[in-house]
């Protein structure tokens, strides 16, 4: 229930964004008429049209997101013809003669006096404006849409979809009741309402030339993302995370259709304890440890004989930017207190596919130095148990095998070592490290290179872009993606910020796309310090080489860990590269790698 208000709450916070300007000529050009006969069952067709839409495309494959397309193809050609209506009364009155027909059959005799008989093109206009609404996936989108990718379909997902539809959908209701009443005293005032109708009709021609060319899903994202997703974070941390963490046990855990959301960066994390000076609250027990799959560096490790340790469970992926940001830190504290009574525990709960492979993630272990203990949750029973929801989570256990705190994203690294040290002295280890000492977590700070270097978080303006078409977004080039089968695409004369395009022939499926016919490329168009690309080499593992240029040119300077001056790099297992790191003024750039060996596979985009 809790959720579920979450949800709705963060529907209505889309009034406040710009991705919802679209939206808004189709509604006001019916805020004149009867809400109840003609708002209200648009909000209603709105709302049921976006709810089934979004839960076909999170979870329904390729022939969904066909579905989709076709159905905004139509909706636009049904609203453009609104729009037309809008301005020309007498091609209104032509193009309302069947729906009033079908509307004097569906209701009683008189009843379209009453405007009831407008709730037929009502509905459809509504149900035409859910295939197009885009709404931005902030946090608490991106938590469902997510969730229900990794979920599968079930109708916790469909309700929470419809829960933050209505959300929007009474904003919108506000929005029209308000609008109803200045369009009545603009009336009163000019003594004429023509001006108004035709002035709606060009709003909405408008609105469907900004959907068609893609401007709902780009430049009013970008708009979008500072202060809206700064409320909808705070949502989350007063309403959701308390209630994940209190809850603790598999049972409340396993009805909860949320498994998994995305990543967190820096600008996310939240520390849901209070103060570190605060009296640390008791927020459940430690779940079972039960359900991973396999231990590295340990065996098998139960709660019950953690008891009398102080515990830390951090939840990672081996190839996230924002865990590989934050692993320094967790790398450092259990240097500096395993042998005072803090015992770590990672558990790599994977994102993709290939980080299910044991033996990939004992590499990635071994590479990124992980000493502690690891467990690996490929069926997310332990993620489940905590009913956690991101990458990095930090959960902190006492002595006694109590929740006492727990940290989501990047950032507090001061107030986490606090935790860690006033949970150990509670358990009675009195031999920690001075506190005058320097911090482990200063220390890892001046010591964090590479990838695992803290995010430039002032300039970056890229999200992360996935590039299987399941989440893709702000793909540019020429007909789109062809799902799980060949295409060749080019790239566009022209791209917009955040917009990307392939070149070559590739096969795209939901979560990777792989290039089928030497050479092929990626072009990218980003704000920010960093780039970094998640790569695999073909099936049979033989390295695969590379070349990166920024703007045309070879990197130089501003080449990442994994290129060189020139550009030029080798791909040899599945993981997280570094392409860029700007070293001069970060600004927006054209990215561009072209891959020089056949079968090479790419999954997602990250910035920092």
């Amino acid at each position: 229930m809790i959720l579920l208000l979450l949800v709705f709450l963060g529907g209505v916070l889309t009034i406040l964004s710009p991705c919802i300007l679209p939206v808004l000529p189709f509604v006001f050009a019916r805020s004149e008429q009867r809400f109840l006969a003609s708002g209200l069952p648009m909000l209603i067709g709105m709302a049921v049209t976006f709810s089934g839409i979004a839960t076909l495309a999170a979870v329904g494959g390729a022939w969904a997101v066909r579905v989709n397309q076709y159905g905004r193809l139509l909706a636009m050609v049904l609203l453009a013809a609104f729009a037309a209506t809008l301005l020309s009364r007498r091609l209104a009155d032509w193009m309302a003669r069947p729906f009033v027909a079908l509307g004097n059959r569906l209701i009683p005799s008189g009843a379209g006096a009453d405007g009831k008989a407008g709730w037929v093109p009502s509905l459809l206009l509504g149900a035409a404006t859910g295939f197009l609404w885009a709404p931005c996936a902030g946090p608490i989108l991106g938590l469902v849409l997510t969730g229900a990718a990794i979920s599968g379909p079930n109708a916790h997902t469909t309700v929470l979809l419809f829960a933050y539809a209505a959300g929007a959908a009474t904003s919108l209701a506000v929005a029209i009741l308000a609008g109803g009443r200045v369009f009545a005293a603009l009336k009163r005032f000019l003594g004429t309402g023509e001006w108004l109708r035709r002035t709606l009709g060009a709003a909405v021609l408008l609105a469907v030339a900004a959907i068609a060319l893609g401007w709902d899903g780009s430049v009013l994202t970008r708009l979008s993302l500072a202060g809206t997703n700064r409320l909808e974070q705070s949502l989350i941390e007063a309403i959701k995370p308390d209630a994940a963490a209190a809850g603790g046990t598999n049972s409340t855990a396993m009805t909860n259709p949320m498994a998994m959301t995305n990543s967190m960066s820096g600008g996310q994390a939240m520390m849901m304890s209070g103060k570190p000076s605060e009296a640390l609250p008791i927020e459940g027990e430690i779940p079972s440890l039960g359900g991973a799959t396999s231990w590295l560096n340990s065996p098998a490790l139960a709660a019950e004989e953690l008891r009398g340790k102080v515990v830390m469970v951090d939840f990672w992926t081996y190839s996230c930017i924002n865990c590989l940001r934050a692993l320094p830190y967790v790398k450092a504290w259990y240097e500096k207190y395993k042998d005072h009574g803090l015992v770590v525990i990672g558990v790599h709960a994977p994102e993709f596919a290939f980080e299910k492979d044991p033996a990939n993630v004992k590499r990635a272990v071994s590479e990124l130095g992980v000493a502690y203990p690891v467990a690996l949750d490929n069926n997310y029973a332990i993620w489940q148990g905590f009913n956690n929801q991101y990458w990095p989570a930090h959960y902190f256990i006492d002595a006694t095998g109590h929740i006492r705190s727990h940290h989501f994203g990047e950032g507090n690294y001061e107030e986490s070592e606090h935790t860690i040290r006033q949970l150990l002295t509670q358990a009675g280890y009195a031999n920690l490290p001075a506190p005058g000492m320097e911090s482990a977590t200063a220390v890892t700070a001046a010591k964090a290179v590479g990838v695992q270097a803290p995010a430039d978080e002032a300039h970056d303006q890229s999200p992360e872009t996935y590039i299987g078409y399941g989440r893709a977004q702000n793909f540019r080039s020429p007909g789109g993606l062809a799902q799980d089968r060949l295409r060749t695409y080019a790239v566009p004369s022209s791209l917009g910020l955040n917009q990307w395009a392939l070149a070559g022939t590739w096969s795209v499926d939901s979560e990777k796309a792989v290039l089928r016919q030497k050479p092929g490329d990626i072009v990218f168009r980003f704000y920010a310090r960093d780039l970094h690309l998640v790569l695999g080499p073909g099936p049979n593992g033989t390295p695969s080489r590379f070349r990166v240029r920024l703007d045309g040119s070879a990197p130089g300077t501003n080449h990442g860990a994994d290129t060189d001056a020139n550009g030029d790099g080798v791909i040899k297992e599945q993981r997280l590269y570094q392409l860029i790191r700007q070293t001069a003024a970060v600004g927006e750039h054209v990215f561009s790698i072209e891959f020089l060996d056949a079968d090479v596979q790419a999954y997602s985009f990250t910035f920092g």
